[in-house]
């Protein structure tokens, strides 16, 4: 085989990688431009002024800022429950991942405030996004009941602890805490906000010798 026909083998390979590597790059400037004025204030001309290419070849990787969103939500959501199933197949528990989980986000600021910005958002049944908060909550919080009945069943919750409605909880608090730790990142250090630790705290009133 020719040098000639290697290097034409290898030249869709170096194009599709750098379009991979073009796109996760509109993505995390999509991720920065979201938190900042959310969704409806985004400009995809900005975006692709963010990461050096023009409005026509943003659109060539996402046809429409609903595309982008979409793609964004996607995104987050991969890096996420790699993470968190890894932890699981290494043997920690679901909320001790979860609590990692949230100890990760602390590290990927832009991230939370892109997730806790589109959430208020997408409350309108006709935002882009609602259909999928619309069906993350319910499933993020079966999740958490199948595992707290399961606890249940094993005498390892607290007495008057209802699964349904720690579940929810749970949720809340996640929700919640982010908002007030990006709120406390503007303040001194030593008032910031530790959402992992907060949400253990709480795990640890209703979880009863938890393994972690």
């Amino acid at each position: 085989m020719s040098d000639t026909t290697i290097e034409d083998e290898s030249a869709p390979r170096r194009g599709y990688a750098k379009g991979r590597a073009k796109r996760e790059e509109i993505l995390q400037a999509a991720i920065g431009m979201f938190g900042e004025v959310g969704y409806h204030g985004a400009s995809l001309r900005e975006i692709a002024s963010r990461v050096g290419i023009s409005h026509p070849g943003l659109l060539h990787h996402f046809p429409t800022k609903a595309a982008l969103l979409e793609a964004v939500l996607e995104h987050r959501d991969e890096i996420d429950f790699a993470d968190f199933d890894r932890d699981l197949e290494q043997g920690r528990s679901m909320f001790d991942a979860l609590v990692r989980l949230v100890q990760r986000n602390a590290l990927r600021r832009p991230v939370v405030e892109v997730f806790a910005g589109l959430a208020a958002e997408a409350t309108s049944p006709d935002h882009p996004a609602h259909e999928y908060f619309s069906e993350r909550y319910p499933s993020t919080v079966r999740r958490s009941r199948v595992e707290l009945e399961r606890l249940a069943a094993e005498g390892r919750l607290a007495p008057g602890v209802d699964p349904e409605v720690a579940a929810r909880t749970i949720v809340a608090i996640m929700d919640g805490l982010q908002i007030q730790w990006l709120y406390s990142l503007d303040g001194p250090r030593a008032q910031r906000v530790d959402m992992a630790a907060d949400l253990r705290a709480y795990l640890d009133l209703i979880v009863v010798d938890q393994a972690g």
